[in-house]
């Protein structure tokens, strides 16, 4: 018998929103590990409010919804909100309920710009990691450690000079001036000491390599363990020669006990970057570079059967590098200023922890 296509809305609903999502769900094992960290940041959350006054955004809910925001490539928060209006997947892992209000998106996000003041990404990151179930996956002694590029949200249009000597023309119509004019950057030469950019000041330009273009960029950087492969720290500095071998050391100091082994790639292959390994009591597993030099690592480091293992499992950390750059949205950011694109970055490597655990766990039995 044909169903009739009758559209009416009933005038009560006796369903929960919980019983819309299915018990093997990807979330819920995803939702579980993310309450049981912003458990631990209670007293953190409590120090960013003040005692009276109206009532912000709860901040557990700012953070389920940026983590969403992170696992399904949602591309802005006003897309996110339009999101949590309809999706109930999205409203069941914030906690709203299905008759609550959703906010506004610029309420949303100056409430989001408080969460930075305390670095509540780092503390969630460290407060994920040092949950009982998941501390036992994490290694102590062997890591690794890398860097990448990570696009700025500035056109190289805005690269102008510090002394206002190369202003855009200004004036609209054909051949005219306008907000984005067209530009001729051929044989003109700019660099970081007199030039700036007018859109993310903290941008620097930058060149990956011999024949690569130069853009305007932060760094990004990453320490892993090597025993699943889980990200341990996550910083962002400005992009320069230098930063790649410095922001390594300081993890190292801030992660790594003596004795430990840190695993990196041909561009860490440096004197100081080994000799500064070796002063911290660490073993630097570098892979070498012999391309018309001589490698600061010597049979010392590379007669062991260590060293082997660690180039290997150091793979593993362009995984993340991978995800970040593809699903968290990461290959070029959304935001401007160091401190906002670091916040976010932190956050996102949070996520992609969050996705690993549970099948870690679930393989572990």
């Amino acid at each position: 018998m044909r169903g009739k296509d009758q559209q009416s809305d009933s005038l009560f609903s006796y369903i929960r929103l919980e019983t819309r999502i299915p018990a093997d769900h990807p979330l819920r094992p995803i939702r579980k590990l993310v309450d049981e960290g912003l458990l631990e940041l209670s007293p953190a959350f409590s120090k960013l409010y003040a005692r009276e006054g109206r009532p912000s955004i709860p901040p557990e809910r700012l953070l389920r919804a940026l983590l969403l925001q992170a696992l399904y490539t949602v591309r802005s928060e006003r897309l996110l909100m339009e999101q949590l209006e309809y999706n109930l997947l999205f409203r069941w892992f914030v906690g709203l309920s299905m008759d609550d209000v959703v906010w506004d998106a610029t309420v949303f996000c100056k409430n989001r710009d408080r969460l930075l003041d305390g670095d509540i990404a780092r503390k969630f990151m460290t407060s994920v990691l040092n949950l009982p179930q998941v501390r036992g996956l994490l290694s102590s002694e062997h890591f690794s450690v890398d860097g990448t590029l990570i696009e700025a949200w500035a056109s190289m249009k805005s690269f102008v000079p510090k002394d206002g000597s190369d202003a855009p023309p200004s004036g609209g119509g054909a051949g005219g001036g306008g907000r984005n004019a067209e530009r001729d950057f051929h044989g003109e030469k700019r660099a970081n000491d007199t030039h700036f950019s007018t859109t993310d000041p903290d941008a620097r330009l930058f060149r990956k390599g011999a024949g690569k273009e130069a853009k305007l960029c932060h760094m990004g950087y990453l320490m892993t363990e090597n025993r699943n492969g889980l990200i341990i720290d996550a910083r962002l500095t400005e992009a320069n020669g230098t930063a790649e071998r410095t922001t390594a050391l300081d993890m190292i100091d801030d992660n790594a006990k003596p004795g430990s082994t840190v695993g990196a790639d041909k561009n860490y292959d440096t004197a100081d970057f080994v000799a500064g390994c070796r002063e911290r009591g660490c073993t630097p597993h570098v892979s070498q570079n012999n391309t018309n030099r001589r490698s600061a690592i010597d049979a010392r480091t590379t007669r062991h059967p260590g060293y082997r293992t660690s180039t290997i499992k150091r793979k593993q950390i362009e995984e993340p590098f991978g995800w970040l750059k593809t699903v968290g949205g990461f290959r070029k950011t959304r935001h401007r200023g160091r401190g906002l694109v670091e916040w976010f970055f932190v956050l996102t490597a949070t996520a992609y922890n969050l996705i690993r655990i549970p099948t870690i766990l679930a393989a572990a039995g």
